[in-house]
């Protein structure tokens, strides 16, 4: 949400990769109030798109509102409802299961909040330095928690695909959250896990240099297709810049700041 200290500037691509034949992730910007997402879906590829789009569906219905407490409370019942109406389209449709990952960007004020139930994940860009803000649900990670395997181990895990949370598998959804300051340049990063099996932190921050959030947004796609794009993938680029200020004439009308001379 704009706001009297920050405005967020969103770049967004999505693209079916080299492999699948469908696009199976979702994503929604809705910078007007704050409130950015991605989904992968789950299932098969009528399934998986299906419970993808409902899951930011039910997003997009959230009414806008300049509390952040009452944007969380909104973004976690929508996720709730999504879970049940996909328990219930699936059945109807005879589908064994169907799921969609989500991860959820909310920026009020200078504070984020991250909502997120699967593998798709939030990263920021501070100064330069990446920081991954969510924690995967998976299997592997867990293993990784536990010290049970090392990083390296964790690449090319046989199971390293096997999420241990999803909107949809189960009678009620779990979503974690995190929240913290924002700082006037940080970039935010969401992405679906196609990216992230392609692409290391280091490149994912590299790619996200200057201040074109939509070209970073089509670097990051174009630099997953060039490492093989073995599923979909999808990316949201939010960047934070501090608001320019306005100066009022002695008639009372606002004017844009001039640009001072160098």
């Amino acid at each position: 949400m704009d706001n009297e200290a920050l405005v967020f500037e969103t770049g967004a691509a999505s693209h079916v990769g080299l492999v699948r034949a469908v696009n199976e992730d979702s994503h929604l910007l809705r910078p007007g109030i704050g409130l950015w997402a991605v989904s992968d879906g789950m299932g098969g590829h009528t399934a998986g798109r299906m419970a993808s789009q409902m899951v930011v569906e039910g997003l997009d219905e959230i009414a806008p509102t300049s509390e952040a407490d009452a944007l969380l409370h909104a973004c976690l019942v929508q996720l709730q409802t999504a879970n049940a109406r996909l328990r219930e389209a699936t059945a109807a449709m005879g589908i064994a299961q169907a799921g969609a990952t989500v991860v959820v960007l909310m920026l009020n004020g200078e504070r984020f909040v991250c909502v997120w139930c699967g593998d798709s994940r939030v990263y920021r860009i501070r100064n330069g330095v990446i920081d991954q803000l969510t924690r995967d649900h998976s299997e592997v990670e867990e293993l990784l928690r536990r010290g049970l395997i090392s990083a390296d181990e964790a690449k090319t895990w046989p199971r390293r695909n096997v999420i241990t949370r999803a909107i949809g598998v189960t009678e009620e959804p779990v979503p974690e959250t995190r929240d913290g300051p924002v700082a006037a340049g940080d970039v935010f990063v969401l992405c679906s896990d196609g990216l992230t099996n392609q692409l290391d932190d280091e490149a994912i921050a590299a790619a996200c240099t200057g201040d074109d959030v939509q070209a970073a947004a089509d670097r990051l796609i174009a630099e997953t297709l060039d490492s093989g794009a073995k599923d979909n993938v999808t990316v949201v680029v939010v960047r934070c810049r501090r608001r320019e200020p306005t100066v009022v004439d002695p008639s009372g009308a606002p004017r844009a700041r001039l640009a001072q001379p160098s």
